[in-house]
């Protein structure tokens, strides 16, 4: 069983999009063997209402078949965190946190072998279903408490369900004390085990549009001083191709250095940013392989444009054609104005098997909007 618990959020879709990321990453036959339970924490009604509307319109099939399970605790039942005053924890906002993945765990006590911690801004690697199980199978001479999936806060922990009750009671107790993603290494050691295993490759990390305050590892989109630099407007990043611990999609995204490593693409697999909002783009720049010696470059590629979003989670449903790469690279400018305006995806296509290793540095892009409000305010 899979189990997270959610709460409004900025970014309203991100909770939808984990879900989405979830049920995408498994195969048929996997999803079979796979159960989400979503505890909705809030006691805002509009928001329960309209996140249950959302959550029913695109996973009814799941939530039909027993695999997408939808839960509520009332405000009423919650003990007292008006009195948390630890500035450095932000201590009323992770004492409720706590006690929300209390009442989440408690519940899913009975209804599985073991039990997967995610948090709602997650995204998944493909066959995750399959790994874990694969992996817990490796584990059966070696005792553990906990198996984590991710090196991100409370991310991709893996339990016996047999311990959760433990578990629901000990943050129940300790509410107060500290974070969630500080707690559980507590949990672990008092039952015995002393060192965290992690468990690689890792097969859940975070969405680029969102991470948690205290995530020590979060990733930064650093801020571009050339004015002519590109915009790389705010965006969720999916991929189908191979995720490894290391140098995940998002760093493909982002204005710095960092960059997506996978391996062994297969044609029609994609990398794909959805803009949080229709952007007028100017200039689209793909760009692959190594700086030196252009090795590890996509060699037959192409970029196309989405338009006419739909769904909540929005994904684009026509995509046009905008250039192909040459020797790994791509770098155009926009100029019919059928194709500039209101572009919601970019899409990096790939168009031919490749074995071996795939290096995607950069996906850059230029925002007209953003261009004319830069030279008006200079």
């Amino acid at each position: 069983m899979v189990g997270l618990s959610s709460v409004p959020r900025p970014d309203q879709s991100s909770l939808l999009y984990t879900l989405l990321s979830l049920f995408r990453a498994s195969s048929k036959a996997e999803q079979k063997r796979l159960m989400v339970l979503v505890h909705l924490a809030d006691s805002d009604l509009t928001w329960l209402r309209e996140t249950i509307v959302h959550i029913s319109s695109l996973f009814g099939p799941q939530i039909l078949a027993g695999q997408l399970l939808l839960i509520h605790a009332p405000s009423d039942i919650y003990p007292t965190v008006e009195d948390v005053k630890d500035e450095a924890y932000q201590g009323e906002f992770y004492a409720k946190q706590n006690i929300d993945h209390a009442f989440l765990v408690s519940f899913a006590t009975k209804l599985s072998d073991y039990f997967l911690l995610l948090e709602d801004n997650a995204f998944c690697a493909p066959n995750f279903v399959t790994h874990i199980p694969w992996k817990v199978n490796t584990m059966r001479s070696n005792p553990w408490v906990l198996l984590e999936f991710s090196n991100m806060g409370f991310l991709g922990k893996l339990f016996h369900s047999s311990d959760l009750p433990v578990l629901a009671h000990f943050l129940l107790l300790f509410y107060k004390e500290k974070p969630l993603d500080r707690l559980i290494p507590h949990f672990r050691t008092l039952l015995a085990q002393k060192n965290p295993i992690l468990c690689r490759p890792f097969l859940f990390y975070h969405r680029i549009s969102y991470f948690t305050s205290n995530d020590s590892q979060k990733a930064t989109i650093v801020q571009k001083k050339n004015p002519y630099g590109p915009d790389n407007p705010p965006g969720a990043i999916f991929t189908d191709m191979k995720v490894f611990d290391v140098h995940f999609p998002w760093e493909a995204y982002t204005l710095d250095e960092s960059f997506f490593w996978t391996h062994n693409v297969s044609a029609g697999n994609h990398l794909t940013v959805i803009l949080n909002h229709p952007a007028n783009l100017s200039r689209v720049q793909v760009l692959t392989g190594t700086i030196v010696d252009g090795k590890y470059a996509l060699e037959k590629g192409q970029v196309e444009l989405g338009y006419n979003p739909e769904g909540m989670p929005q994904y684009c449903t026509s995509f046009a054609l905008l250039g192909r790469l040459l020797e790994g690279q791509m770098d155009q400018e926009i100029f019919l104005r059928s194709m500039r305006y209101d572009v919601s995806c970019v899409r990096l296509v790939v168009k031919a098997n490749q074995v071996g290793g795939l290096m995607i540095r950069h996906i850059h892009l230029w925002e007209e909007n953003a261009k004319v409000a830069e030279a008006a305010q200079s």
